[in-house]
């Protein structure tokens, strides 16, 4: 990760190991002395034995990160050199030598990094000392929690069962502590990859949860978000694994779902020049709203929550029964010490902090859109942005347009998403006619086409929204409306051919049935 190759997926080989078929998976960005370890291994030899590797047909292939692939009908073989010639010894000499270099190194790194975790455990320790979050204290809290939700649920009876995962009454079965410290790899981003993070031409489709997990660090980094917040990197990256954890594996409404959003938003702030007209604790709700806004979604929206009656839905009396189900997730996931990005937070700013987030994540219900979007129109004129009322408004509609902004992805980017939205939407509507629910048809397998789902989108919700947006950040329309444009355009083109086709079928089926009646 970090460079240009970032986006390529991990290398495929197909190794001859004593007659039987051999697969190996390789990292882009190995060594070549990873990768003759790694060949080593797979063939049973010691992994400091000098190799090569033949092609069926005697060639010689390079070992390294970007050797060419086969397949298991073309099996490599990997042949161990005989060490008796000088040159041999000599070369087997500097792989040995490299290799001892890079485990010197490996090794001082990890001592680097075991003196940082150490200091930064006994700072935290000390904090928690102080705030006396004893364990004791904890687990007797937990105890009494426990004890008064067994008396409610024993006094409220049966309750009605709820499509969605998360259940608050059921302690700690989503969220739980982590005390340990998070164990993703870290990545060092390249300054191209950096730029790319900037943009809404980024692809997203190539990067693995981890990758992930660390560019959304990087961007509270590079904001200067940890040091406005003072926010403890171990329990940042605490934090981004517990978010990782809660979303669900839907088709479309999941975690890299919620990196889209989040990497939108950033490349916003930087597109429209945000962090030089909104204050940094302003830019923190933006971002935090944008990786907390889909929290828990189980797949199913609203409109289903309220017309099955669900738990979701009975709980937050059918207003925006996901929205709220999303902030309570993502506030419960706060909550825990060992995930309280705000922990050192004054207590009366981070209750602003808090509402704010809440009043963002209730925005992305596409059921207020117009309300929302109409209300930032009327305040364009005379926008300001000392204003807290104006700049709200403001936020609202960034979080929608990130939310919804997969149109102004490039296509190869964008028309994957398209066909998990259509995924999700086929499952909710195949159950709605299973349950004896109202089917909108714009989810409805048998009515609806990509082009037909994306046109009116595009040309009634994406557009004039963008276009809105840019009356206050011109610089936007050539990087994301044009794009939008370019995309109902591209649409339209595909609903014309559908059309087409749909008249040739039809007008050969009734030519093949006035044949057969002659």
């Amino acid at each position: 990760m970090g460079s240009s190759s970032s986006s390529f997926p991990p290398g495929n080989i197909y190794l001859d190991v004593d007659g039987k078929v051999q697969k190996v998976v390789f990292s882009r960005h190995c060594s070549p002395c990873d990768i003759k370890e790694l060949l080593c291994s797979s063939s049973n030899l010691p992994r400091n034995t000098a190799i090569k590797v033949l092609n069926p047909e005697g060639a010689m292939v390079s070992i390294d990160a970007t050797m060419p692939a086969n397949s298991p009908n073309f099996l490599y073989k990997v042949v161990p050199l005989s060490t008796d010639q000088p040159g041999d010894r000599e070369d087997m000499f500097q792989s040995v030598l490299s290799q001892v270099a890079e485990q010197f190194t490996r090794a001082f790194r990890i001592s680097e990094l075991k003196s940082e975790v150490t200091n930064r455990l006994a700072a935290l320790e000390k904090r928690v000392e102080m705030e006396g979050l004893k364990v004791v204290e904890i687990e007797k809290c937990k105890n009494d929690l426990k004890k008064l939700r067994d008396e409610m649920t024993s006094r409220g009876g049966s309750r009605v069962s709820c499509s969605c995962k998360f259940n608050f009454s059921e302690d700690g079965k989503k969220v739980t502590p982590r005390r340990d410290v998070p164990t993703y790899p870290k990545y060092t981003l390249s300054q191209e990859t950096i730029e790319a993070l900037k943009k809404p031409t980024f692809d997203v489709w190539h990067w693995e949860h981890n990758e992930m997990l660390s560019c959304l660090e990087f961007m509270y980094h590079d904001l200067g978000l940890v040091k406005e917040f003072n926010m403890n990197p171990i329990i940042l990256k605490r934090w981004l694994l517990a978010i990782q954890e809660n979303y669900r594996n839907n088709p479309f409404h999941n975690f890299r779902h919620c990196f889209c959003v989040s990497q939108m938003m950033y490349g916003m702030i930087h597109l429209c020049n945000l962090q030089g007209k909104l204050t940094l604790t302003d830019l923190g709700i933006l971002m935090t709203t944008a990786v907390c806004h889909d929290l828990d979604h189980p797949g199913y929206n609203n409109t289903y929550q309220i017309n099955a009656r669900t738990e979701l839905a009975v709980r937050y009396n059918d207003i925006s029964p996901l929205e709220n189900h999303h902030c309570a997730v993502a506030f419960q996931i706060l909550s825990l010490p060992e995930c309280n990005i705000f922990a050192n937070v004054d207590p009366e700013a981070f209750k602003k902090i808090r509402q704010a987030i809440i009043t963002l994540i209730l925005a992305t219900d596409m059921a207020r859109h117009g309300e929302i979007l109409e209300g930032f129109k009327q305040k364009l004129d005379n926008f300001d942005f000392s204003n807290e009322e104006h700049v709200m408004c403001l936020q609202k509609v960034l979080i929608k347009c990130c939310d919804i902004s997969n149109e102004v992805r490039p296509t190869e980017v964008a028309e994957p998403w398209v066909d998990c939205l259509l995924e999700e939407y086929f499952m909710q509507s195949d159950r709605e006619k299973s349950e004896g629910l109202p089917v909108a048809p714009f989810m409805d397998r048998d009515k609806v086409t990509k082009p037909t789902a994306q046109i009116g989108f595009i040309k009634f919700v994406l557009i004039p929204m963008f276009e809105t947006v840019m009356k206050l950040f011109p610089q936007i329309e050539e990087i994301m409306v044009q794009p939008l444009r370019d995309s109902r355009d591209h649409y339209e083109e595909l609903k014309q051919l559908e059309d087409s086709m749909t008249v040739e079928s039809s007008f050969m089926s009734r030519l093949k049935k006035d044949l057969k009646s002659e």
